[in-house]
C-alpha cells in the first residue's frame, strides 16, 4: 500500500478519465498477428481471475492493481508482477494505482469527502466549491448552417403568428405585410438548406402554411387575382397533400367576382377531392353549389342539391333556401312540404328549463348563475333566434301564395307551427298577419284591429305588443280617444314597454299637454336609452316648450345616434337658426346636403340664409339649384326673378316670371312683372301685347291701364284715348269703394262708442274670441317662412319712333304675401303648395314619432313623414 497514494483535496478527483493508453488502441487489432491467435484460441472465454481485492462493487472481476496483474494469451502464460500499474484484461482503467505519477483515489475503498490531506488543516470541501463559481457555459456559435436554419425558421414562424394576429384585430394591411415578409424569409430559408447542401430536408409544413397564410391576405384584401395565382401554385404542388380542398377558397373568390360558372366547376372538383368520410364539408360545398344556382337563376339545379342536403343532414339556411327555390317556382304543394321540413328541424339545443334555479340546492344554483349566460348559452339562444326569424320570414312569403287569400295562408302556417317546436311563434305569425292587414291599409273590421283585438285576453307580453299597435293605428286615423285608450292598456300590460310610453306621450302632445309628454318620453329613455323615437320627440317638445337649449342637447344626442338621419339634421339647422347663430345652422344644412343632396327645400333654406348674410352670389348657387329640383316653389321663382332685375338682367327674369304665372293664373302680379321686364329690356312692342293681354283679363287693374297709357302716347299710338278714359272710369270707381268702405267703417266705430258709453257700470266686457282648438296631429314646423322680399321696379323712359318721350315713372311692386288659399292655384306658402306636391326629402314634422310593437325589423310599418316606427324586438 507503500505505492498507493490517495488524493490531496486540492487534487482533481475524477482526473484521468479522459486519459488515452496505447493498449486500448483497437485500430490496428486486425493486422495484429498475436491477438488474432489469441482470439482463435481462447474465443469466448474469460481469463482466470488471479486476483481479488476485497471490498469492491466486482468481487469476482479481475483488477487490475499495483500488486500485479496475470494475463494469459493463448498457450503462453507467464506471471508478470511489477510494481508499475497496468490494466486489467477487461480493458478497465486502473481505480486506486498512481498513474503518470498522479495521485488518484481509490474510490470503492474511500469515504465520501475522506482524505489524507485532513490531517494537514485543510477543511472539509467533499463538493469543491472553495474553487469558486463555474465557468460559463459556452455559447452555441450561430455561424454554423444548421443554426441559421434553425433561427430563419423561427422567424417565418413568428411573421405567419403576427400576419394572423394582425388580421382578427381588423388591421388588414398589416397582415398581409407580414404575409408578404413571411414569404421572403421562407424563400430565403430554402436557398439556406440548398447552399449547406439539405435541400431534401425542406420543411412542406412551412412553405404549405406560409403560401396559404399570403392567399388568405390576398383574399382578405380584395386581391383576388394574386390570391388565385397563389392558391394555384399550392395546388399544382403534388408534394402537399389535401391541397385540393382549397379549391373552395378558389371557387369562394370567383363568386365574389360573380365568376358563378367558374365556382361551380371549381366547387365540384373539390368535392370529387374529398371522400364520403367527410360528410360535414360535403354537405357545406354542396349547400355553396345550391346558392350560386340560386344566382344564376337555375332553380332546379338549386333545388336537387338542397333536397340532397335536407334528406342528408337537414338544417336551417337549407331549408329556408328551399323554400325561396319552391317560391320562385311558384310550387304551392311543394312550398308547403318544405314548410313542414323546416319547422322540424332539430335545432340541437337544450331546454331553456335546464335555467331554472332550483330554490333548495345551493350549489346547483351557483352553477346554474355561472352557465346562465355563458359563451354556449349564448350560442344556443342564437342559433334558436335565427331559427325563428328564417321561419317567421318564410310564412310571410308563402302564406299569400299557398292559398287563395294570404289570410289563409297566414293560418295554415300558424297551425302548422302550433304543431311543433316553436309553439311560442304562433302569436307572432298572428301579430305579422295583422301587421300584413296594415300594409294593405285594411284597417277595418275584417282586418288589422280585430285581429288585434283578439290579443287582448291573452298573456301579457303578446297584449302588450297588440295593444301598442293598437294605439298606432288609431293614432294615425286622428282618434285619439282610443290610441289613448289603447296606450294604456299596453301600459298596463307591460309598464317598461317603451312603445307604449311613446305612443301614451303622443296622445297628450296632441292635447298640448307638453310637460306630460315630456314626462312620459323621459319614461321611455329611462327604460330604453337607445330608444331614437322617445329622443327625438321630446327634442320637439322642448322646443315647443321654447326650451332650445334643451331642445338642442336632445338632438345632438340624436345625432350620435343616427349619423345620416335628415330629420335631425333639419332639426338642429332650424334650432340654430332660432338662436340666432346662422353660421352654425349653414354648417348643418351643409352636412344635410350631403345626405339628400337632391332636395329643394333644403337647397332653398341655404340659399335664404345666405341672402341674409348678404352673400348673394352664394344665395343664388343655392336658390337655382332648387329651382331646378322643384321649378313650382313660388318663394324660389319670386326670388330669381328679382335678383335678375336687381342684376340688369331683365330677360332672364321674364322666364321665371312666366312660370309664377303659370302656377298662379289669377294673380295679376306676375303678368305685370313679364311686361315690366319686357318694357324695361327696350321690347316695347312685346310689352304692349302683354298688357292689352292682361287688360282682357283684368280690365279693371289700374297699374295695368296707366302703362298701357303710357306706352300707347309713347308710341303715337291711337288707342291712348281710349285707355285714358278708362282709366279715368276705373280711377274713379276706386274712390267711390274706399269712400264706402272708409264711412262704413266709421259708422261701425260710432255705433261701438254709443254702445259703450250705455254700458251697465263695472268694467266693460270684452269679447275675446276663443282660441281654435286645432284638431289633428300638431302642426308641423315647415320651413322658416321667408321674408317678403322688397323689389322697387322704376319705369324707364321710354323712346318712340317719332321721338317723344315721357316722364319716369316709379313702379314699386312689393313681392309680398299673397291671397289665402280660398282662391285656386294662388297660394304662395308651402303649406298649400304641397297639396300638389311631396318634396323627396319632406318638410321635418313637428308631429311625434309613433311607435308600434312589432316582433323583428321585417315587419315594420312606418310612416315616413310621421316618422312613425314599430318597436323592434
Amino acid at each position: 500500500m507503500e505505492h498507493v497514494h490517495l488524493a490531496a483535496e486540492e487534487d482533481d478527483l475524477y482526473s484521468g478519465y479522459n486519459d488515452y493508453n496505447p493498449t486500448f488502441d483497437s485500430e490496428e487489432l486486425d493486422n495484429d498477428a498475436g491477438f488474432q491467435q489469441a482470439v482463435r484460441t481462447s474465443h469466448g472465454r474469460r481469463p482466470p481471475m488471479t486476483a481479488k481485492f476485497p471490498g469492491t462493487a466486482i468481487g469476482g472481476r479481475a483488477l487490475g492493481t499495483s500488486f500485479g496483474v496475470e494475463s494469459r494469451f493463448g498457450s503462453e502464460s507467464r506471471l508478470l508482477k511489477s510494481r508499475m500499474p497496468m490494466a486489467s484484461s477487461m480493458g478497465r482503467p486502473m481505480t486506486g494505482a498512481v498513474q503518470d505519477g498522479a495521485a488518484r483515489p481509490m474510490t470503492a475503498v474511500r469515504a465520501a469527502g475522506y482524505s489524507s490531506a485532513m490531517t494537514r488543516g485543510s477543511t472539509f470541501d467533499p463538493l469543491g466549491q472553495s474553487k469558486g463559481p463555474a465557468p460559463p457555459l459556452e455559447g452555441k456559435s450561430e455561424d454554423t448552417p444548421d443554426e441559421k436554419v434553425k433561427i430563419l425558421e423561427k422567424k417565418v414562424n413568428d411573421l405567419i403568428e403576427e400576419s394572423c394576429l394582425a388580421h382578427g384585430h381588423g388591421d388588414l394591411q398589416l397582415s398581409l405585410d407580414r404575409a408578404k415578409e413571411a414569404g421572403r424569409k421562407e424563400r430565403a430559408l430554402v436557398r439556406q438548406r440548398e447552399q449547406s447542401g439539405n435541400a431534401d430536408h425542406i420543411n412542406l409544413d412551412l412553405t404549405y402554411s406560409v403560401l396559404f397564410n399570403l392567399a388568405t391576405q390576398y383574399a382578405n384584401n380584395d386581391m383576388y387575382a394574386e390570391a388565385l395565382n397563389t392558391y394555384q401554385v399550392i395546388v399544382k404542388n403534388k408534394m402537399f397533400s389535401n391541397a385540393g380542398r382549397l379549391k373552395v377558397n378558389m371557387a369562394n373568390i370567383h363568386f365574389k367576382q360573380k365568376n358563378y360558372p367558374k365556382a361551380i366547376k371549381l366547387y365540384r372538383m373539390a368535392l370529387d377531392q374529398i371522400s364520403n368520410s367527410h360528410k360535414e364539408m360535403r354537405i357545406k360545398i354542396m349547400q355553396n353549389i345550391g346558392v350560386v344556382f340560386i344566382r344564376m337563376g337555375q332553380y332546379s339545379d338549386a333545388i336537387t342539391s338542397f333536397e340532397h342536403i335536407m334528406s342528408e343532414s337537414p338544417n336551417i339556411k337549407t331549408g329556408f333556401n328551399l323554400i325561396l327555390c319552391y317560391y320562385a317556382i311558384g310550387d304551392r304543394e311543394r312550398m308547403k312540404k318544405a314548410f313542414q321540413k323546416l319547422i322540424c328541424v332539430p335545432l340541437g339545443i337544450d331546454e331553456e328549463d335546464k335555467y331554472i334555479p332550483p330554490n333548495d340546492d345551493t350549489h346547483a344554483n351557483l352553477v346554474i348563475e355561472a352557465i346562465k349566460n355563458d359563451k354556449l348559452h349564448q350560442m344556443e339562444r342564437e342559433r334558436k333566434a335565427l331559427a325563428e326569424k328564417f321561419i317567421m320570414t318564410s310564412a310571410k312569403l308563402i302564406a299569400p301564395a299557398i292559398e287563395a287569400t294570404f289570410a289563409a295562408g297566414f293560418d295554415w302556417c300558424v297551425d302548422m307551427v302550433k304543431s311543433s317546436q316553436y309553439v311560442e311563434l304562433a302569436n307572432d305569425l298572428e301579430i305579422n298577419k295583422a301587421i300584413t292587414y296594415l300594409r294593405q291599409r285594411d284597417f277595418k273590421q275584417v282586418g288589422a284591429v280585430e285581429t288585434l283585438k283578439t290579443f287582448e285576453k291573452k298573456d301579457s307580453r303578446v297584449k302588450s305588443a297588440a295593444a301598442t299597435n293598437l294605439s298606432f293605428l288609431y293614432f294615425l286615423e286622428k282618434d285619439y280617444d282610443q290610441a289613448d285608450r289603447y296606450a294604456d292598456l299596453a301600459m298596463t300590460a307591460d309598464r317598461y314597454n317603451p312603445a307604449a310610453l311613446i305612443n301614451k306621450g303622443n296622445t297628450v302632445f296632441v292635447k298640448k299637454d307638453y310637460e306630460k309628454a315630456a314626462e312620459f318620453y323621459k319614461e321611455a329613455l329611462r327604460n330604453d336609452s337607445s330608444c331614437t323615437e322617445a329622443l327625438y320627440n321630446l327634442g320637439l317638445t322642448y322646443k315647443r316648450l321654447g326650451r332650445l337649449e334643451e331642445s338642442l342637447d336632445c338632438f345632438l344626442k340624436l345625432h350620435a345616434i343616427l349619423r345620416n338621419s335628415a330629420q335631425v339634421m333639419w332639426q338642429l339647422a332650424n334650432l340654430f337658426e332660432m338662436l340666432e347663430d346662422p353660421h352654425q345652422a349653414i354648417e348643418w344644412l351643409m352636412q344635410l346636403i350631403t345626405v339628400t343632396p337632391t332636395d329643394p327645400q333644403v337647397l332653398a333654406k341655404l340659399g335664404e340664409l345666405y341672402d341674409s348674410e348678404g352673400d348673394k352670389s352664394q344665395a343664388f348657387q343655392y336658390y337655382q339649384e332648387s329651382f331646378r329640383y322643384f321649378p313650382s316653389n313660388i318663394d324660389v321663382i319670386e326670388w330669381l326673378g328679382a335678383y335678375y332685375i336687381d342684376t340688369q338682367f331683365c330677360e332672364k327674369a321674364i322666364q321665371y316670371f312666366e312660370r309664377a304665372t303659370l302656377i298662379q293664373p289669377t294673380q295679376v302680379k306676375w303678368q305685370l312683372m313679364v311686361a315690366s321686364c319686357y318694357r324695361r329690356s327696350g321690347n316695347y312692342q312685346k310689352a304692349l301685347e302683354t298688357y292689352k293681354d292682361i287688360h282682357r283679363k283684368f280690365p279693371e287693374n289700374i297699374e295695368c291701364l296707366r302703362f298701357l297709357v303710357r306706352l300707347c302716347t309713347d308710341m303715337g299710338m291711337k288707342e291712348v284715348q281710349d285707355y285714358a278714359t278708362k282709366l279715368k272710369k276705373v280711377e274713379k270707381m276706386k274712390e267711390i269703394r274706399e269712400q264706402r268702405v272708409k264711412s262704413a267703417r266709421e259708422g261701425s266705430a260710432r255705433g261701438t262708442r254709443r254702445e259703450g258709453s250705455a254700458s251697465s257700470v263695472g268694467s266693460p266686457n270684452l269679447v275675446r274670441t276663443p282660441p281654435k282648438a286645432i284638431v289633428g296631429t300638431p302642426d308641423p314646423v315647415r320651413h322658416p317662412p321667408k321674408k317678403d322680399s322688397e323689389v322697387d321696379i322704376k319705369a324707364d323712359s321710354g323712346h318712340s319712333s317719332h321721338g317723344t318721350s315721357a316722364k319716369g315713372e316709379r313702379l314699386s311692386a312689393k313681392m309680398r304675401a299673397l291671397p289665402g288659399s280660398n282662391e285656386p292655384y294662388e297660394a304662395s306658402s308651402q303649406r298649400d303648395i304641397d297639396a300638389s306636391y311631396v318634396d323627396p326629402l319632406g318638410a321635418p314634422m313637428e308631429r311625434p314619432k309613433t311607435a308600434a310593437k312589432k316582433r323583428n325589423e321585417d315587419d315594420d310599418f312606418a310612416d315616413e313623414e310621421l316618422g312613425d316606427d314599430l318597436l323592434p324586438e
